[in-house]
């Protein structure tokens, strides 16, 4: 896989004080004061956490893993696939400026919710469509959006996207963290990253911060 290549290469040049960092960190899944959090994996991190680092509202994006089995996972861990985390995203957000419901449009609108355990050429259960909710109200609205993405058929196939209650989430390895932003040059986010961020500015340019508009 590309992105696998690209990780491989990018780690060989790191000391091993980056997987130190990571270890120790668990982070809880409830929501700050006047802030509320969104948990998604729709693929690599990479991609997901420059989609939504443009929209208004978004305060922070963390990149991590979520739903296997042991703790703190590392990178290496999780793309074996045996551990069973998927790479995902935690999203703070203020409510007043963006909803759940805009996430999730943009969530279902920027990932192939439809293939099982893969986005691309990124395959593996690491990289499966999941929404993870942290109270009633994002399950109710994650599972009435996904009907309604089936019975209208938006999508050649069925949307596979599991929705289930957050887990313990960990944060990945800080090299992860603003991925895109630090690292744009890089042939995987030229070829895979980039497209992605470039169709949230064009969909979604009523939503996004006044920095994101600048740089279109």
């Amino acid at each position: 896989m590309v992105k696998l290549l690209t990780a491989v290469l990018l780690t060989l040049g790191l000391s091993s004080v980056s997987f130190a960092q990571h270890k120790a960190v668990t982070q809880p899944v409830t929501s700050t004061k006047n802030m509320e959090l969104a948990t998604f994996g729709a693929g690599c991190f990479w991609c997901t956490e420059a989609v939504f680092q443009d929209l208004e509202g978004v305060e922070k994006v963390e990149s991590g893993y979520a739903g296997g089995r042991i703790s703190n996972p590392t990178y290496k861990e999780v793309c074996s696939g045996l551990t069973g985390h998927a790479e995902v995203v935690n999203i703070t957000y203020d409510p007043s400026k963006v909803s759940f419901e805009e996430l999730l449009e943009v969530f279902w609108k920027t990932h192939d919710p439809t293939t099982l355990n893969r986005q691309g050429n990124d395959v593996g259960t690491q990289y499966r469509s999941v929404v993870y909710y942290h109270n009633d109200e994002q399950k109710r609205l994650a599972e009435e959006y996904k009907k309604k993405l089936n019975d209208a058929h938006a999508f050649p196939n069925p949307v596979v996207t599991e929705i289930t209650a957050a887990p313990s989430f960990y944060k990945a390895e800080n090299y992860h963290q603003d991925y895109y932003n630090l690292n744009g040059t890089q042939p995987y986010c030229q070829f895979v990253v980039k497209p992605k961020v470039d169709k949230v500015r064009a969909v979604f340019g009523d939503k996004l911060k006044k920095s994101a508009t600048a740089a279109k």
